[in-house]
């Protein structure tokens, strides 16, 4: 609703031939405590200097410029002191969101905000030698939202997964003689070298030489390299496919070998860039206070004794190389990464790049029984997503049988594991228990599929609805005054592009979430509350709801669920 206000402010101050963006009136609107002053309130403090006069007599001198109150949506419009005060004219407000939201169903809520705009998003990104297991499927659940809000608002998004082919885990492979074995296989073979690794150097000598060859440009190593690294992407590609997350391109570390020396190059000239006493050549971080108050000596290491390099190294000329095919550039890294994330800014602002936008996640503990545990891919503590989404399909289905209703269990599952992951602002770390988020009531994904599947359930009864559904003209029905069921839903279902910006803006898609569980628990209230069918107000609330569920579905879409039409 605060788009009828910004159009209105917009007149008034076009009329004056003042210029002032569209988007900085939205930011100075105001939503008052006390409803006396109104549903919203524009300040007008801030021309004062423009026009030289006192806040108050501009108030008036743009009311007089914004016309007739009902133009806009409002039953009226109003002043008090240096204030313009707005005050909804519910019935028109609800006709204008419920029409607008009929016309546009799938589309309500997009904009061209991107239009023109390539946004570079980067996530998931794990090692080659893990399946990806639920602590790391945050992030690619988080970078998934994302990439579906940036495209939402007009941005041609590329979705890019850096491939770590040139690493210790995938020269453990190949020590171990993994190249021609499963994904699967290797994953299993991983965990108990790695614990072999601990106890002998000769393995650890072997994977250094294999790790040099293959940088040399060795046909061998090169071959086997490649071959586990194609093997651990398809697998994980297959598995993250399940839960409906995609990627448009995968990054090999090995394809920025020859950029890296060029890194090198440029560093040296820095005079930052030294060698400490075993060789090894690293970049002098000590006059970044904010490294330096959490690292006891401040350096970032870049090349091995032997002049090989290092991850870091390369991972600078990867983000290089992100930075300058794209406006905008984003990175999900988990929290145990902040450090190394200052670290590779640090980095790049010697080298004059501006570092990515990141967003950083938590941990995700599960819960059983009472108890909470961390994972850890090395040791192989891990619960893996692949088994998590298994478990959680067959308590999808015991639920949908003990309830005696409908629905894909998958795709319940899916949502209630994407919903406990998205809630979370990415900062918080999550507890999960899975029975708890299994349940179609309360907070959880399934709860939000049910309440979708019920107003379609309510506008597949209404038949003679469906009928005369076109003839229908929202416009000229005849209203009385909502009830508080009606007018809570209303005001929530024109709030959905403000808090779509919200979500693009702070990079946080639990803003969504928790703006779902919101709508479903009002149109909830209101179908408890309100006769739909054989009502006197019948094609008004049907229109109501089949709009409540274009909203659902769309706010769902953000999060990556899937809705269900019969539960």
């Amino acid at each position: 609703m605060k788009d009828f206000v910004v159009k209105a402010i917009k007149k008034a101050l076009d009329e004056e031939n003042i210029k002032v963006d569209e988007k900085d009136i939205l930011m100075k609107i105001e939503i008052p405590k006390n409803k006396s002053f109104g549903d919203y309130a524009f300040p007008c403090f801030f021309l004062e200097e423009k026009l030289k006069e006192n806040p108050s007599s501009i108030a008036i001198k743009l009311r007089e410029k914004i016309g007739n109150a009902e133009d806009f949506g409002f039953k009226d419009i109003q002043t008090k002191g240096p204030y313009i005060n707005f005050f909804l004219d519910r019935n028109l407000i609800a006709l204008k969101t419920i029409k607008e939201i009929l016309i546009k169903k799938e589309n309500f809520g997009e904009t061209d905000l991107g239009k023109g705009k390539k946004v570079l998003i980067e996530h998931t990104s794990l090692n080659p030698n893990s399946s990806p297991h639920v602590g790391r499927a945050r992030n690619a659940i988080i970078g998934d939202s994302i990439v579906r809000i940036f495209r939402f608002l007009g941005y041609n998004v590329e979705v890019h997964y850096y491939v770590n082919d040139v690493s210790k885990q995938v020269a453990l492979l190949v020590v171990a003689g993994a190249e021609n074995q499963s994904f699967k296989k290797m994953i299993e073979n991983y965990t108990k070298i790695y614990n072999k690794l601990k106890k002998s150097k000769k393995i650890e000598k072997d994977v250094f030489l294999w790790l040099q060859r293959f940088e040399q440009g060795d046909k061998e190593a090169k071959r086997k390299f490649n071959k586990i690294t194609k093997t651990c992407i398809e697998g994980q590609k297959k598995i993250l496919e399940k839960i409906g997350i995609k990627y448009d391109f995968f990054d090999y570390e090995s394809s920025f070998l020859e950029e890296s020396k060029k890194i090198i190059s440029e560093l040296e000239k820095t005079g930052k860039l030294k060698k400490d006493k075993f060789g090894r050549l690293y970049l002098d971080q000590s006059e970044n206070q904010e490294i330096k108050s959490k690292m006891k000596t401040p350096f970032l290491v870049l090349t091995r004794s032997d002049g090989t390099g290092l991850y870091p190294l390369r991972d600078i000329a990867y983000t290089i190389f992100k930075l300058k095919n794209a406006d905008k550039n984003i990175v999900v890294l988990g929290e145990d990464q902040k450090l190394y994330f200052l670290q590779i800014k640090d980095a790049l602002k010697t080298l004059n790049y501006e570092a990515p936008e990141v967003i950083h996640y938590s941990y995700v503990l599960l819960s059983s029984k009472g108890k909470l545990k961390k994972m850890s891919t090395r040791k192989g503590e891990v619960v893996l997503l692949e088994d998590f989404l298994e478990e959680a399909t067959k308590k999808a289905k015991l639920e949908i049988k003990k309830r005696k209703t409908k629905g894909d269990p998958k795709k319940i599952a899916i949502a209630a594991i994407k919903y406990r992951i998205l809630k979370v602002s990415p900062d918080k770390s999550i507890n999960f228990n899975l029975d708890n988020e299994i349940k179609f009531e309360g907070n959880t994904g399934p709860y939000l599929l049910y309440s979708y599947a019920r107003a379609r359930s309510i506008l597949r009864k209404a038949k003679e609805f469906y009928k005369k559904r076109k003839n229908i003209n929202i416009e000229n029905l005849n209203l009385k005054e909502l009830n508080n069921y009606e007018t809570n839903l209303v005001l929530l279902m024109s709030n959905f592009q403000d808090v779509v910006n919200k979500a693009y803006s702070s990079l946080d898609s639990s803003i969504i979430a928790s703006y779902s569980f919101e709508i479903a628990k009002a149109f909830n209230e209101f179908y408890q509350n309100c006769q739909v069918i054989g009502s006197h107000e019948e094609d008004f609330r049907l229109a109501l709801v089949e709009a409540f569920s274009y909203v659902l579905k769309n706010s769902l879409m953000l999060l990556g669920i899937e809705t269900i039409e019969e539960m």
